[in-house]
């Protein structure tokens, strides 16, 4: 059985770390107040953008266009959000786990663009090729961020270094709901589009002006950035409220922690004081 001195160092080291996972919690709280009025006020605009391109890809017909056909290149391109610190439950490794797990995933034909520490970091020790490190850009998710990853894949896709390029984060439902999500965004696949639309409906074929090739290549990469910059702002709402879930239940274990240390320490302190009476009436019975 353990000491009482060990028992109250043990109760002192609790508190200290319930102190830390309560403050934790409390900044997060506050920084997921206004991350997700964030990601609420710019979900609305991406889901339209989502629609309406996705709208207009449908109607487009067949149109012989790189953002529209599979490439020659097997190099598959994931833009992976993390965070750069933990203490977020399962946050990190969820996000990870849709690539690892993924059978089509093969780690050769696979180039990672991380943006976070903790994504990179763990990739990178799993054998993934780390092509681009952005650590800076979850800080303070800007378009600009989004549009020149954007320019740097677009550019590797159309010179054919690069075949897919998907986008691996964490969507935002509500405060305690995050779910890990991995979204395909290049080649822009036509069927999967078209089983989305309404089937009831009549479809018109889309006309472009001046023409198809001219109007995509402003399209899909506007499409493209956008898609990726609402990801950067989901992910860190996600990550906010992971993190504050995190603490709450740390700051929670450690209180019944306290609580049962405490117990213990008046077990120990009524033994001593048992065996210190036992030991006076002994010596006492001792010497009459």
């Amino acid at each position: 059985m353990a000491s009482m001195r060990d028992i109250k160092r043990r109760k002192t080291s609790v508190q200290s770390t319930q102190q830390i996972t309560k403050a934790m919690k409390l900044v997060s709280t506050v920084k997921l107040q206004r991350a997700k009025t964030a990601a609420e006020r710019s979900k609305v605009y991406f889901n339209a953008m989502y629609d309406t391109v996705s709208s207009m890809l449908a109607k487009a017909g067949n149109i012989d266009h790189p953002y529209l056909k599979e490439s020659e290149s097997e190099k598959k391109a994931v833009i992976v959000i993390t965070s750069n610190r933990g203490l977020a439950g399962g946050y990190n490794s969820n996000v990870v786990k849709l690539i690892t797990n993924n059978e089509d995933m093969n780690k050769d034909d696979v180039a990672i663009y991380a943006i976070g520490k903790k994504g990179r970091d763990t990739l990178a020790r799993k054998g993934y090729a780390i092509k681009g490190e952005y650590d800076e850009v979850i800080n303070a998710p800007l378009y600009a961020d989004a549009h020149a990853l954007c320019q740097e894949l677009l550019e590797s896709y159309s010179n054919g270094e690069i075949g897919e390029i998907y986008l691996a984060y964490t969507e935002f439902k509500n405060t305690v709901s995050q779910v890990p999500k991995m979204l395909k965004l290049l080649p822009v696949s036509i069927d999967e589009i078209e089983i989305k639309q309404d089937s009831s409906k009549e479809k018109a074929l889309m006309n472009f002006e001046p023409n198809e090739e001219d109007a995509l290549d402003l399209i899909v990469p506007k499409y493209v950035t956008s898609i990726i910059y609402g990801a950067l702002i989901e992910a860190v709402a996600s990550e906010n409220g992971a993190r504050m879930q995190a603490m709450d239940s740390a700051t929670s274990n450690a209180e019944e922690m306290i609580q049962t240390l405490e117990l213990s320490y008046n077990r120990a302190r009524q033994g001593h004081i048992t065996q210190e009476l036992t030991e006076i009436i002994g010596g006492a019975e001792a010497l009459s």
